[in-house]
């Protein structure tokens, strides 16, 4: 549903996006990642039409977004950092205008401004003027203009920025809900919103793609890929030597509460070796988990190397 070919952008001398290429169906929740001036913005903008490209091709729905944009922009719903609004409009009446211009009016409209107000629980300022709501409800109702039109594709910059942790939970649940039969692009600097909702992960550093696919796939490159953290009553030093003598086990961490964390070579599985280990040792098991891996981690090792491998 989206292709994107050799994509570029230049302002003056300073490359923002360096020629990247990338495809997303329907179903798909893509996650771009990366940290500031990493390109995630730009991208979303030439995604809309919102930038020209320098070079490259952004095709939507089989419509080239540079010979026509229009075609390709009553399928997007889009959700841009920092959405601009009309400060001395109602929110009532800002969901009107917009649905207006989307070319939606009467009964129709009525019933979609109903469906995404619902959806997004902004009942409760209907009657408000924009100006006088709080940074989370201006989110909400850029998320509904974004929604109002039913697009089949979604394109949000930071969608649960300014929300508390009750409204992360409905946005990100209302993301889910939706990704079933539509695209959804999420660009976040959260690395939690990656896990909760993206099925695909895209790190950006630098305007290169440094990395495309599952969350999984993305947590398995972590030093804490099936590490082992466990916590034992009375903790000897038998115990750290017979663990750090395992043939998959490359060193032993000990830290506070008498915890230990063991980390694999190469990200083997070492559990059934440490539970060996427990049970010869008579250990009395207080805490004994598996990590999947870090997001974090492997964020800031391949978006630092990038950042060194540029400087140089």
């Amino acid at each position: 549903m989206i292709s994107v070919s050799n994509l570029s952008k230049s302002f003056d001398d300073f490359r923002a996006v360096k020629d990247i290429s990338f495809s997303v169906e329907a179903g798909e929740v893509l996650g771009f990642l990366g940290p500031n001036g990493a390109g995630k913005s730009t991208t979303m903008k030439m995604l809309t039409g919102f930038l020209s490209p320098t070079s490259g091709k952004v095709s939507v729905l089989g419509h080239d977004m540079s010979l026509d944009a229009i075609s390709a922009q009553e399928h997007i719903g889009y959700l841009p950092e920092g959405a601009p609004s009309y400060g001395d409009m109602t929110v009532k009446a800002s969901l009107v205008f917009i649905g207006e211009a989307r070319g939606i009016k009467g009964k129709e409209l009525a019933e979609r401004i109903a469906s995404v107000v619902e959806r997004v629980a902004l009942g409760s300022v209907l009657s408000k003027r924009i100006e006088n709501l709080s940074k989370g409800f201006r989110r909400r109702l850029g998320l509904a203009q974004a929604l109002l039109h039913d697009p089949k594709i979604l394109i949000l910059d930071e969608p649960t920025d300014g929300l508390d942790p009750n409204q992360k939970h409905q946005v990100r649940e209302l993301i889910r809900n939706l990704s079933e039969d539509k695209i959804v692009i999420v660009s976040t600097h959260i690395l939690e919103e990656v896990s909760a909702v993206c099925t695909r992960a895209m790190i950006l550093a630098n305007g290169e793609i440094l990395f495309d696919g599952t969350p999984s796939n993305l947590a398995s490159k972590s030093g804490f890929h099936n590490a082992v953290t466990v916590r034992v009553t009375n903790l000897q030093p038998a115990l750290i030597s017979a663990l750090e003598a395992l043939r998959n086990v490359e060193r032993v961490q000990q830290g506070e509460l008498d915890q230990l964390v063991i980390f694999p070579i190469d990200g083997q599985s070492i559990l059934a070796d440490i539970n060996q280990v427990l049970h010869a040792q008579g250990c009395q098991v207080e805490e004994l988990h598996v990590e999947v891996g870090r997001l974090d981690d492997v964020f800031r090792k391949l978006t630092m190397s990038a950042t060194e491998g540029e400087s140089a």
